[in-house]
């Protein structure tokens, strides 16, 4: 499957990029549906990273929040400059 069709975006708020800096984890929105592998492996596949956990939330308007930790070879906020969100 197209791993731009299970994320929607990257999450740029001041808590994300904190939880980028201290935590090493993206915060992005996800499809409804998806589930933690699914997410795992459209992440891996679209930023060529390894990522070591997954946790999911929905949230109270209706989208769902994936908590992405990253291995320690590559930071997110690298990812997040790649991408533009800093």
């Amino acid at each position: 499957m197209d791993p731009y069709r299970i994320i929607r975006y990257p999450l740029a708020t001041e808590k994300s990029v904190r939880t980028m800096e201290m935590e090493n984890k993206l915060i992005l929105i996800v499809h409804l549906k998806s589930n933690k592998q699914q997410i795992k492996e459209a992440v891996e596949q679209a930023f060529s990273v390894k990522v070591v956990k997954v946790n999911t939330l929905i949230t109270s308007t209706g989208l769902k929040k994936a908590y992405v930790k990253l291995s320690t070879d590559t930071p997110a906020i690298d990812v997040a400059t790649q991408l533009g969100l800093i």
